[in-house]
């Protein structure tokens, strides 16, 4: 059975969730606010392209292609 492939707001939780540090240093760190940062985190609120950019610098993230194209339907 295929494993379902975890969605990139799915990725990004458990980055932030496994960086080490507190999400309020991250909150400092990226200009997030706290309390949108907990939103999303508690997937009860989205985030912005720029904050996006922000934590993905932070953390030291890249998106990449894992080498599978998804199926075409017809």
């Amino acid at each position: 059975m295929a494993r379902k492939q975890k969605s990139f707001s799915e990725q990004l939780r458990q980055a932030i969730q496994q960086d080490g540090r507190s999400r309020y240093r991250i909150s400092l760190n990226t200009g997030i606010p706290q309390g949108q940062l907990s939103r999303f985190m508690h997937s009860k609120g989205g985030l912005s392209l720029r904050s996006i950019d922000r934590l993905c610098e932070c953390l030291g993230l890249a998106i990449s292609r894992d080498g599978k194209r998804p199926s075409k339907k017809e």
